[in-house]
């Protein structure tokens, strides 16, 4: 994380490995409120910013109300999407640069989603028509969609995808984002397409399964002093404060 959210996104990791699930959605709340109120310290959130840094905040909320969905909590992830909308549209008037506002559009439409709420396929139809709107004002796509902002927005659909692909990574940058960048709105309407497709199905496997994997941070493919105690992988990941076991998110033990 590049945002001051006191720790808590590292200690709802934390909580993920444990599988306490409630305990991540909280940590993921605190953290998210607290990247929301003061992102960075040289950073007013109610000032115009080309790389959205708030975004980080939304994610982690949107993290939250995943993370209460897989641990049967449906109220308080039904409260954490109705809180992440409203912040989401506040913040609609902050963030002015081109493609920030279909952005944020696709961030409703994923809290939708992700609280079960009425309205997702008409959220995503309203962010890709955004996109194309904002098309011919967009210089580069490509790199818009690296800033912080538009890394947040894709963040949690490929945690939900990677906790059913054995924790590798299932979602790739071609997958989200259209094949021609010199049509700057289709390109990026792509993202809010391929979300309306795949995410809710995505997160509707995992509250099945009672299981949502860790993000994936730095990986390491047979590793020689860590092995997972749960499947025996010697694949790692480390994320949160702990080394954890890139295919099923448990953390490892040194040898």
């Amino acid at each position: 994380m590049n945002t001051q959210d006191g720790g808590h996104h590292d200690a709802a990791v934390d909580a993920l490995a444990a599988r306490e699930y409630e305990t991540a959605g909280n940590r993921y709340t605190r953290g998210g409120r607290r990247v929301l109120a003061d992102p960075r310290r040289d950073l007013d959130p109610f000032a115009a910013d080309e790389k959205g840094w708030i975004g980080q905040g939304l994610q982690q909320l949107l993290a939250a109300t995943v993370a209460y969905r897989v641990a049967d909590i449906d109220a308080r992830a039904t409260q954490r999407a109705v809180e992440g909308i409203a912040a989401t549209r506040d913040f609609q008037r902050v963030l002015d640069a081109p493609g920030q506002g279909a952005c944020l559009a696709e961030f409703v439409a994923d809290f939708r989603v992700a609280g079960g709420l009425d309205g997702a396929e008409a959220a995503y139809d309203d962010a890709a028509e955004r996109y194309a709107a904002a098309g011919d004002a967009i210089d580069s796509p490509q790199a818009l969609a690296t800033t912080p902002l538009f890394g947040a927005a894709a963040a949690t659909i490929k945690q939900v995808a990677r906790g059913q692909a054995n924790g590798e990574i299932a979602i790739e940058w071609e997958d989200l984002h259209g094949s021609d960048p010199s049509r700057p709105g289709d390109f990026l309407a792509h993202r809010a397409r391929f979300k309306k497709q795949r995410f809710a199905g995505l997160l509707e496997k995992a509250v099945a399964d009672g299981h949502l994997a860790a993000p994936r941070g730095t990986t390491e493919y047979g590793n020689e002093t860590h092995r997972c105690p749960n499947c025996g992988s010697n694949d790692v990941n480390w994320a949160g404060t702990d080394v954890l076991c890139m295919r099923c998110s448990t953390p490892t033990e040194t040898r």
